[in-house]
């Protein structure tokens, strides 16, 4: 029994003289960081769409009035940001979603839906105001239903195929945009 509790001491004071370090400690301090941050993430994303299911099917009108359908863009991996006009978070989002959308160039397609919205001149101010330059679907209630969207903004990693990948909710930078369309 000695051994053993001489053991942990000789640990423990090693544990000490490395948490000296400052890079030991900013090293666990980020370590610790990043695991609340993926609890908190994979929480939010709890109800939505699972890995590997279809995504739901969708026909919406953009703004410049022509018709998107999801098995349009099947062929390529598709990034899906679902957003709403009074969104301050989405609006901060939209220029990391026109920035990856330049760095995928015709390797993925990166659509948004603007949905819980009062009447299209919104989106229209929000697009104008955030220099949105990716294709905006004028969604509804039934399409944030369908993938269980209620908090914004919600952004879905579909495969080639049309299957949910992996979803994102809350702000996102571009290089969390770009790993997730890599995977």
């Amino acid at each position: 029994m000695e051994g053993g509790a001489s053991a942990f001491a000789r640990l423990k004071a090693a544990w000490g003289r490395a948490r000296e370090r400052w890079w030991v400690r900013w090293g666990v301090d980020l370590v610790v960081f990043a695991l609340l941050l993926s609890a908190v993430a994979a929480w939010q994303a709890r109800n939505l769409p699972g890995a590997g299911t279809p995504a739901p099917d969708f026909s919406y009108q953009t703004l410049a009035g022509d018709t998107v359908r999801l098995d349009s863009l099947r062929g390529k991996p598709v990034v899906l940001a679902f957003w709403a006009p009074w969104c301050g978070v989405c609006g901060a989002e939209s220029s990391n979603l026109s920035q990856l959308r330049r760095l995928a160039g015709d390797s993925a397609h990166v659509v948004s839906v603007a949905v819980a919205y009062d009447d299209e001149e919104a989106v229209r101010r929000f697009v104008r105001e955030h220099a949105v330059d990716y294709p905006v679907l004028l969604g509804d209630d039934a399409i944030q239903s369908a993938f269980r969207v209620n908090t914004f903004p919600t952004v879905f990693f579909l495969s080639k195929e049309g299957r949910v990948e992996r979803a994102a909710v809350g702000y996102t930078t571009l290089a969390g945009l770009s790993w997730r369309l890599l995977l």
